[in-house]
């Protein structure tokens, strides 16, 4: 694992006045000075989550800790914001930290260079972080982020798969018990309830899940049943729309707390 420092770089108080001017006529001066104190941690730099760290730092989010060991691969330029020809072989965490300095230098970007697992997820998430979004689409890895963030009492949105999706306008948000047509979210749920206790039935887990509800589009092009992208087929216009649907809620809970 590899965590970098913070970047020293500031933006002009002119050009952040200018920059946030829209945030804060939005949200009010009090809500983007929350914004700019809150520190989100975005778990899985891929499809979903590079939008997801895009649009925090562009809407005034003061510190990201992004966390994933994947490199960009040419699979991934066809929905990932870092995903370029000239960074392919990068890590994606540097790449996504490189781009968001482009237009927020004054971020605060802490990158972790791992994945998370059920045996590291407790020392790999920052508890300073105000809140946590999941954009993993590993089963295991997912239900225990989730299940981490819950015994912690700290704040969590979950993303749902994108694959096999086309339809922007079904995209809901919900407790996570009560999400449909969802396959990775289905056996994430499942592994909550027998691996880590969470309630059965129609109790609901008190997590925020963002998914679509269409039934996945067709069978992956290999005949697996894979819950990834990888596996039914995926385009940007979905990932990244999960992804700012997440960002959405994460910003309206941001301006309503008080961060430290």
């Amino acid at each position: 694992m590899t965590e970098t420092a913070p970047s020293s770089d500031s933006a002009t108080p002119a050009l952040d006045d200018r920059r946030f001017g829209g945030i804060a006529r939005l949200y009010g001066e009090t809500g983007l000075a929350r914004l700019r104190s809150a520190h989100v941690a975005v778990v899985g730099i891929g499809g979903v989550g590079s939008w997801v760290a895009e649009a925090l730092a562009r809407s005034g989010v003061g510190t990201l800790t992004l966390i994933d060991l994947d490199v960009v691969a040419e699979s991934n330029l066809n929905r990932q914001a870092h995903a370029t020809l000239a960074n392919l072989g990068r890590n994606k965490v540097d790449a996504m930290k490189e781009r968001i300095h482009a237009f927020a230098p004054d971020c605060d970007v802490r990158t972790i260079d791992d994945f998370v697992t059920p045996e590291n997820v407790s020392t790999l998430i920052p508890r300073a972080a105000n809140l946590v979004i999941d954009a993993i689409d590993n089963v295991r890895a997912k239900a225990a982020l989730i299940a981490d963030c819950k015994a912690a009492k700290q704040a969590v949105i979950v993303c749902g798969g994108a694959g096999g999706k086309l339809d922007t306008t079904r995209i809901r948000a919900a407790d996570l018990s009560q999400t449909l047509q969802d396959p990775l979210l289905s056996k994430v749920r499942a592994t909550l309830r027998k691996a880590y206790a969470f309630p059965r039935g129609d109790k609901k887990f008190g997590v925020t899940a963002i998914y679509s509800e269409e039934n996945p589009a067709q069978a992956p092009v290999d005949g697996g049943a894979g819950l990834a992208c990888a596996g039914y087929g995926s385009a940007m216009h979905m990932t990244a729309a999960i992804g700012l649907a997440a960002v959405g809620r994460a910003l309206a809970t941001l301006v309503q707390v008080k961060t430290k």
